[in-house]
């Protein structure tokens, strides 16, 4: 079944789940991993250079025998050696790749560029206008990031992939607030992380009473996994996942198949997010 898309302010349209590289595979060789994502629907893949596996994504995307055309495929800059641009450094991911360009490109932390964001992102527009990336976006960018790149940017980042969460939701609304005054899509890793890395907290009997219904309303099994899932996936919030089971695959590009949330089902969770906060991830 087709992915859906999300429209960037580019105008290029982004798959609206991804299979991430980064937690588990980091430092590993990703090449089976990737390849049995992409053989059980994900064509969106996101790496980064910071994961150290760069060349094993572009062995699993060619092993793989999906044209490059169908694939949706991130990459994200790391710190910068002495010399090096966000271009240059974009330019070795590629040959470790394989690829003539990634689809999206994001400035993976801004304090790895303190004092030089502005430079930085000239450089990523350059990688944008001489298409070695048709997007160029950000990763782990607060107001204050944003604003600094914003103010003369030629072009206004497409993506910011953060934390999202119900135990981060009620703090990330400002940030949220100005994704959606630039048309930047909003995207989320860690979305799972509440009920993986925190049970027992206040989120748990909410999702397990929204799932419960939702079970009934599908007449087929619903996970925890699929509600918060379902949750970010009707924020419109591009959702960053991943997992080196192949049923765990399959059930996350399945969520568009779950019933939709009524509106008291998406408050609760809200409601029950913001009596606890907590992030998972630096």
């Amino acid at each position: 079944m087709a992915i859906s898309t999300l429209t960037l302010n580019d105008g290029n349209k982004v798959p609206w789940i991804a299979f991430g590289t980064g937690t588990a595979l980091f430092q590993q060789d990703a090449q089976n991993t990737v390849e049995t994502a992409i053989a059980n629907g994900f064509t969106h893949l996101d790496g980064a250079q910071m994961y150290k596996n760069e060349e094993s994504l572009g062995a699993g995307i060619k092993a793989s025998g999906m044209p490059r055309s169908e694939l949706f495929v991130t990459t994200k800059l790391d710190r910068l050696q002495p010399g090096q641009t966000a271009k240059t450094a974009l330019q070795v991911s590629l040959k470790k790749l394989g690829l003539e360009y990634v689809d999206l490109y994001l400035v993976h932390m801004p304090n790895h560029h303190a004092g030089h964001l502005k430079e930085v992102w000239k450089s990523m527009e350059e990688c944008r206008r001489e298409g070695l990336s048709k997007s160029i976006g950000v990763s782990n960018f607060e107001v204050k990031h944003l604003e600094e790149i914003l103010e003369g940017a030629e072009f206004p980042p497409s993506v910011n992939q953060i934390e999202i969460h119900p135990y981060v939701w009620k703090s990330l609304q400002p940030v949220i607030a100005l994704h959606k005054q630039h048309n930047i899509i909003t995207s989320s890793y860690g979305g799972l992380s509440p009920i993986f890395r925190a049970p027992g907290g206040p989120l748990d009997p909410v999702i397990e009473k929204i799932r419960a219904r939702l079970e009934f309303t599908r007449g087929k099994p619903v996970s925890v996994g699929h509600v918060l899932n379902k949750w970010l996936e009707q924020h419109d919030i591009l959702v960053v996942t991943t997992s080196s089971k192949a049923d765990r695959m399959r059930e996350y590009l399945d969520t568009p198949n779950v019933p939709q949330l009524t509106a008291e089902e998406i408050e609760s969770i809200e409601n029950a997010g913001a009596q606890r906060h907590q992030k998972f991830f630096n």
